[in-house]
């Protein structure tokens, strides 16, 4: 029993003292990540290296690191608050405009992903740097127009070679609320937007503050729109979508947003209703003859049935035009009795007085919203028959 007591004894020294190891290696980590921050050769404390601008649409922000394997290790991002301290972040944050927006990804390299405006309107005011396990990001002197979604992308690289690790991105939506703009500024006093039958349909009416209450109204009649839930919803960081979009949501509509005693319009959207098809045509291509004499007439058709009051654009393609023969076409749209409601468009291809050049292959293409779709057929043409000598 004595020497099982020693025994224990000297365990519990030992995972005492393995335990104050453990916390020094720690601390001396993170001294080292913030060290490595206020020291970086040829950088200055608060003054992040300027970033270089790539790709269109979402902001792409990269500093010039040497290209190095990306780091195995789980990506997140943590927010930079005041006396140095720091917060994970999640879906959202807020950011008093005026306030520094600073955020770190660790990672080694990563790249910057930011709102689209800020692409625009590159001011300086956003800077990013990277350092030896995370990079920075910071943005000053914010406003409301600054509200979106900024993403970190961590890098995969191969010597010189660094593309974006998509499937490990992080992202986080941040609002920057202004007490004196609910909506994010738009340059524009109105927007068009196409209402597509078979794609949802975005009002992008962003405010600046999640906590900003915000309803749908038309112009004409001067009515506010009910929002279900199913047929239209509202989220935060998109705005208003309608989900199955139909001739009667066309028209001017707008958003309103109060906070407070604050009470804003937002910019006016005019949608207009557009039927899109549900799949591309498919034409059905057809001749008087494959054979025709030359002198002859002949009449190649092109016919397409589809939904009704879809537009379909039929262009031909034939041998006549390699020495600039005119092209007669008759067009034609007519109703399909029975069943859905369907319709038949119509190109008739007319060859007048055929001659030998006019041999070869006929190509109809017909084309709606969804694609185009192409099929041909083959004329042969032979020479008259001399009539027999009595």
């Amino acid at each position: 029993m004595p020497l099982v007591n020693s025994f224990g004894s000297k365990g519990r020294l030992v995972l005492s003292t393995l335990f104050i190891y453990a916390v020094i290696f720690e601390l001396a980590y993170c001294q080292n990540d913030a060290q490595e921050q206020r020291t970086s050769p040829g950088r200055k404390a608060g003054k992040p290296k300027l970033g270089k601008v790539t790709n269109k649409g979402p902001r792409a922000v990269t500093a010039k690191v040497k290209a190095v394997p990306a780091a195995q290790a789980q990506t997140f991002l943590t927010q930079v608050l005041n006396r140095g301290k720091f917060t994970r972040v999640g879906e959202m944050i807020s950011v008093q405009s005026g306030d520094t927006l600073e955020l770190r990804c660790r990672g080694k390299p990563v790249q910057w992903g930011v709102p689209s405006y800020l692409e625009e309107d590159d001011d300086g005011r956003l800077k990013t740097a990277q350092f030896e396990r995370y990079g920075v990001l910071t943005l000053v002197n914010t406003t409301g127009a600054d509200t979106g979604e900024y993403t970190c992308y961590p890098m995969y690289c191969e010597d010189t070679d660094c593309r974006k690790e998509y499937d490990k991105a992080v992202k986080v939506f941040v609002f920057f609320p202004d007490p004196q703009e609910l909506f994010v500024p738009s340059s524009d006093y109105y927007e068009v937007i196409q209402l597509r039958t078979n794609w949802p349909t975005v009002l992008p009416c962003q405010v600046t503050s999640p906590e900003a209450k915000v309803t749908l109204h038309r112009e004409f009649p001067p009515v506010e729109v009910a929002v279900d839930g199913t047929e239209i919803s509202f989220n935060v960081k998109k705005g208003f979508t309608i989900h199955r979009p139909r001739p009667y949501h066309a028209g001017a509509l707008y958003c309103v947003a109060s906070l407070g005693n604050l009470r804003q319009s937002s910019t006016k959207y005019m949608l207009i209703y557009v039927n899109y098809p549900m799949a591309p045509p498919a034409p059905v291509i057809q001749a008087s003859t494959s054979t025709v004499t030359v002198g002859e007439n002949l009449r190649v058709s092109c016919t397409v049935v589809g939904e009704q009051d879809v537009a379909i654009e039929i262009t031909w393609e034939y041998p006549g035009q390699q020495i600039g023969r005119p092209m007669y076409t008759q067009d034609s749209v007519s109703p399909v009795s029975g069943g859905p409601a369907r319709q038949q468009t119509q190109s008739v291809l007319l060859v007048d007085e055929v001659r030998d050049v006019d041999q070869g292959t006929y190509t109809c293409t017909a084309q709606n919203l969804q694609g185009a779709k192409s099929v041909t057929t083959t004329i042969k043409v032979v020479p008259k028959t001399k009539p027999k000598k009595p």
